[in-house]
């Protein structure tokens, strides 16, 4: 494979068109707003599309997270789990670069391995499921909408 200025923007095209991401994106909200007893706004196609374009302008992430999308998408292994480990590697770390910095981070790689068993699609390569949900879970992670990130932090000295 080789990354060019013009494959990262072929990259972070696919990724911006990819918008059936945004239901799933709200899916994972929702099951985890359940969870922690909370409320979660959902996200529309306009809020993703703009923080893909957030993530993609920043040129060490955009070549980096364009080499894991590249890597997901062409990801396939014969019967699918002797190889699941690469794939759930590449989406878990794909989730934490686009989540941000820690905590952000984690909680965005937490959140792929959630998002990761409830999304499956058989008649993808396995690496696109992981894609998908690695996806959904940083954009998920970065994206407004948790009550927690909405304030300042009671543990920041001044």
């Amino acid at each position: 494979m080789h990354l060019s200025p013009s494959r990262v923007a072929a990259e972070h095209e696919w990724v911006r068109d990819r918008t059936e991401v945004v239901a799933l994106i709200n899916r994972v909200r929702a099951e985890l707003g359940d969870a922690f007893e909370t409320t979660v706004a959902e996200i529309t196609e306009s809020e993703y599309r703009t923080e893909v374009d957030a993530v993609f302008a920043d040129g060490d992430l955009a070549v980096n997270v364009a080499g894991l999308v590249a890597i997901l998408r062409e990801l396939d292994v014969d019967g699918d789990y002797p190889g699941f480990v690469v794939d759930e590697l590449l989406g878990r770390e794909l989730a934490g670069m686009i989540a941000g910095n820690q905590p952000l981070r984690l909680l965005g790689e937490a959140t792929f391995h959630y998002t990761d068993v409830l999304h499956h699609e058989d008649d993808k390569a396995a690496g696109v499921d992981d894609l998908e949900a690695a996806l959904a879970a940083g954009f998920q992670t970065r994206l407004p909408g948790w009550k927690w990130t909405e304030s300042e932090s009671p543990f920041s000295v001044e």
